[in-house]
């Protein structure tokens, strides 16, 4: 990236990081343990694409990004939520995460669960209280949620991963591999840049974030395949081979690893020119760009 759009960049990360901080300052009592879990988890650092798409996609749409930081941070909390069940034995038995020991190797299985599970719905109890302290419209905070609930459920994140646990030892077309990650990768990414859309007030350019979302998050995953295979334990901050490990098919198995480079190049082309529907949009093309030489 230009050294302007790295410190763009930083300055959205800088944002999104203190607006999550803000979650943790008086933690109740007796939940103290959980609120640890969540906070253990959520500030483990992660690159933060998923707010910052949605408070770039606000800021392209015409909309105010520095209003909407907290409702940009709950696209953070169902990512982490979605890693931290991930990671439990009963999913991928990964025993670390950006790392670290996974949050249910730091505190214990059921406290990992609960902590998932609250920072599932902690970003509806935000959207909800944003519009009822009318900084949102109760409309908007309704198009917000559906989005963000859809993206979740058996037609998001959650149906993706019954998809994947069924692949597990067993060879799957590139065309089931697609619809896997467009949902349990994908999604997520998708719904990203239609809320930053929607709280732009552009909910007409909804269907060209999706385009973008889509190329997008193929190429980000076929990178995440590329990188169990290249990377490092000390670049990516979790074991390496553990798709190989549980005999999971993935781009680079069913492609190989130079197919699924030039694959995940030309998606990231296509990303990029589907961006043309936007003005203003030389930061998210840099950025989409980078993202395809990523290190972890």
């Amino acid at each position: 990236m230009t050294e302007n759009n790295k410190l763009i960049f930083e300055n959205y990360r800088a944002d999104i990081e203190a607006c999550l901080k803000t979650l943790f300052l008086d933690k109740p009592e007796y939940q103290k343990a959980v609120c640890d879990a969540m906070e253990y988890s959520l500030m483990a650092g992660g690159k933060r694409i998923r707010p910052v798409l949605t408070l770039e996609f606000c800021r392209m749409c015409g909309g105010d990004p520095s209003a909407v930081t907290d409702i940009a941070c709950t696209l953070e909390m169902i990512h982490t939520f979605s890693l931290i069940h991930d990671d439990l034995p009963c999913m991928d038995n990964d025993d670390f995460r950006r790392g670290r020991p996974s949050c249910h190797k730091q505190f214990n299985e059921a406290l990992a669960l609960l902590a998932g599970d609250a920072l599932n719905t902690l970003p509806f109890e935000i959207i909800a209280k944003k519009a009822v302290k009318q900084e949102i419209s109760f409309e908007t905070a309704v198009k917000v949620a559906g989005v963000l609930a859809e993206s979740v459920g058996v037609n998001g994140m959650i149906g993706g991963q019954v998809i994947d646990m069924d692949s597990e030892n067993k060879t799957i077309s590139i065309d089931e591999l697609n619809l896997l990650q467009s949902l349990k990768t994908g999604a997520l990414i998708k719904a990203s840049c239609k809320i930053g859309c929607i709280l732009g007030g552009r909910d007409d350019l909804c269907e060209a974030a999706g385009e973008y979302a889509d190329s997008l998050g193929r190429a980000f995953q076929i990178i995440d395949d590329i990188l169990d295979v290249k990377g490092s334990f000390e670049e990516l901050g979790k074991p390496i081979g553990s798709d190989e490990e549980q005999n999971k098919s993935t781009y680079v198995s069913l492609m190989g690893l130079e197919r699924a480079e030039a694959e995940a190049r030309r998606l990231t082309a296509e990303a990029v020119r589907s961006l043309d529907a936007f003005d203003n949009s030389g930061f998210l093309k840099d950025l989409t760009e980078y993202l395809l030489i990523r290190k972890n």
